[in-house]
């Protein structure tokens, strides 16, 4: 049987999505890998979603079955998405693992591999203290905490402006929503899927 990996995201307008969808890609090269792409629970009512205009972006992963924290404990790896809300997760994010308390209480998570993505609407607006802040949970549980590493050549890419960290994929996503994933981010979380996958296996096998 080869690994779980869960992917659990919460996104506003598609563009961790997308993230979500490439490290899902990814996570699945790694043979036996069994990958799940699941999300979080809204919070926000209909009526402020439409005025944010949301709800059209929404329906593309709509058909995304919606995240439990119960059943994390099922998985070898937890790789979590959220854009950044002033330099922190988003608070779906946050309410999500928030109702964890009872697998740190048992120690459920302890040893499996943790990680995570992020988008921001401008080049310097809180994607690596989002990613950063997203681990502490992890550390919490007792988790082995990855991130992608500089063997990625997208982490060196500097012909445009782009996401992409040690500590996770990321990307830019505009101050309106307008910029959508390029081909090297999406290629950088592709690489972290991958990888965090590949840890898991190891992990697994010993």
């Amino acid at each position: 049987m080869g690994v779980k990996v869960q992917i659990i995201f919460y996104s506003l307008y598609g563009h961790v999505y997308q993230l979500a969808e490439a490290i899902a890609a990814g996570a699945r090269e790694i043979p036996g890998a069994e990958v799940e792409v699941l999300q979080v629970a809204e919070t926000l009512p209909a009526e402020v979603l439409a005025k944010m205009g949301a709800t059209d972006a929404k329906k593309a992963f709509a058909h995304i079955p919606i995240a439990d924290p119960k059943r994390l404990p099922e998985a070898d790896a937890i790789i979590f998405g959220s854009p950044t809300r002033y330099g922190m997760a988003t608070a779906q994010m946050r309410t999500f693992q928030d109702a964890t308390g009872g697998l740190f209480a048992s120690g459920a998570l302890i040893g499996k591999v943790g990680s995570s993505f992020t988008s921001t609407g401008s080049q310097h607006g809180g994607q690596e203290t989002t990613l950063l802040g997203m681990s502490t949970f992890f550390f919490h549980m007792g988790m082995v905490v990855g991130g992608v590493p500089y063997s990625v050549p997208g982490l060196s890419y500097l012909d445009a402006a782009s996401g992409g960290t040690p500590y996770g994929a990321s990307t830019i996503a505009g101050q309106k929503g307008e910029r959508q994933p390029s081909e090297n981010e999406l290629a950088v979380a592709k690489a972290q899927g991958k990888h965090i996958a590949g840890i898991a296996a190891k992990l697994a096998a010993n």
